[in-house]
């Protein structure tokens, strides 16, 4: 399951990097990348959304700063 969190927290960076770029730039990467392909730029985005939620419902006990006490 490492390797689910790895790939999902890659994901999620890739969409936060990617959201700061429209905000400050208008510049859309994942569309630049994969514009001309409109299922794969759909994709992209399903997969971050997933891999948001992922790592949502399973953040506290994979995080060693949450599951502290």
């Amino acid at each position: 399951m490492k390797w689910i969190h790895i790939v999902a927290f890659l994901l999620v960076v890739i969409g936060g990097l990617n959201w700061g770029l429209i905000g400050l730039f208008h510049f859309n990467f994942v569309t630049y990348l994969v514009g001309i392909w409109p299922m794969v730029e759909s994709l992209v985005y399903v997969l971050v959304g997933l891999s948001a939620l992922y790592l949502l419902l399973t953040h506290k006990g994979e995080c060693k700063v949450c599951s502290k006490k």
